[in-house]
């Protein structure tokens, strides 16, 4: 048994998570600011008796005892949340990691950082690899959380080099799944609650841009998997079919039965073209493999929505 400490375990991914875990039998502290994350993910963990909730934000300094593991999850990951309060994006990604990794350091524990495919930027090469330095616009609306991840990294990286701290990077690409907000405002959600609603689906741009969705499962199976190995470089963790937004689109309006049409809005500034990861080291090293169709877990997702509107 593990004592695992999950930063924005209230959130999205968070929850999943710590659901996974108390499964597998580890005590499992969440650690949330309820900025983006929601107590109703956690509810059912209420009276786990392996389960801690703390609210605590991380980009305050927090001392907490005999933790062996971190999943540092804590950052608002959709545009519309992360550029609300762009300079407090930034805080959670720089400051927030060095709290994390200081701690990692007082408990000897194991920290796993949640980077992102953002690092990449607006790639020039497809399908993205690990070896990438990416195409970021560090002055862009999106630089808050772009260049905070890759700062982020770049202090992982460092307190590994001269501290030994025990480290791990996963590039997360765009994921959904239960547990999603309504409000969540990436595009699985927005195209899903706005079929359900039989609204107009929003398509930014021409709609030609791609995206490879990866459901919630096969993401913590990565995280886990990434955890539990000794790889101190990042990983690519995402699924690799890859599917054009105007596809997407199509795909949930006949899944809803909807009787949604959609409509063309400009696309925002710096908004990638292209995202598909190429997951080669993963399955080479990890044995990491997403196991669940687009089909089936959009299916999930849209049973998920249905009972929250």
């Amino acid at each position: 048994m593990n004592n695992i400490l999950v930063t924005g375990g209230a959130g999205f991914v968070g929850s999943n998570l710590c659901e996974r875990l108390l499964n597998d039998g580890n005590k499992v502290i969440c650690l949330d600011n309820f900025f983006t994350g929601k107590k109703e993910n956690i509810k059912k963990f209420e009276n786990n008796k392996n389960f801690t909730l703390i609210e605590h934000d991380i980009i305050d300094e927090i001392d907490i005892k005999n933790i062996n593991q971190i999943y540092n999850l804590a950052c608002p990951a959709s545009p519309p949340h992360y550029q609300f309060d762009p300079i407090k994006t930034t805080k959670t990604s720089v400051f927030g990691i060095i709290n994390m990794l200081n701690l990692a350091q007082k408990n000897n524990a194991k920290i796993l950082q949640a980077s992102t495919s953002e690092v990449y930027g607006d790639p020039k090469i497809h399908p993205q690899t690990e070896d990438y330095w990416g195409n970021v616009n560090p002055v862009g609306i999106r630089s808050c959380y772009d260049e905070g991840k890759r700062c982020a990294e770049s202090l992982m990286t460092d307190y590994n080099r001269m501290y030994g701290t025990k480290i791990a990077i996963a590039r997360i690409f765009n994921t959904y799944g239960p547990k999603m907000s309504i409000n969540d405002g990436r595009v699985v959600s927005n195209f899903i609650i706005q079929a359900l609603n039989n609204e107009p689906i929003t398509v930014y741009g021409s709609g030609s841009q791609t995206r490879s969705f990866c459901y919630i499962d096969d993401l913590v199976d990565g995280l886990i998997k990434l955890m539990d190995n000794n790889y101190t470089e990042p990983f690519n963790i995402g699924n690799p079919d890859e599917h054009t937004i105007l596809e997407f689109a199509n795909l949930i309006i006949k899944m809803t039965d909807s009787k949604s049409e959609i409509i063309f809005k400009p696309l925002p500034q710096d908004d990638p073209v292209k995202r598909k990861p190429n997951i080669s080291k993963a399955q080479k090293f990890l044995c990491y493999n997403p196991k669940v169709t687009l089909e089936s877990g959009i299916l999930h997702t849209i049973n998920y929505f249905k009972n929250l509107i």
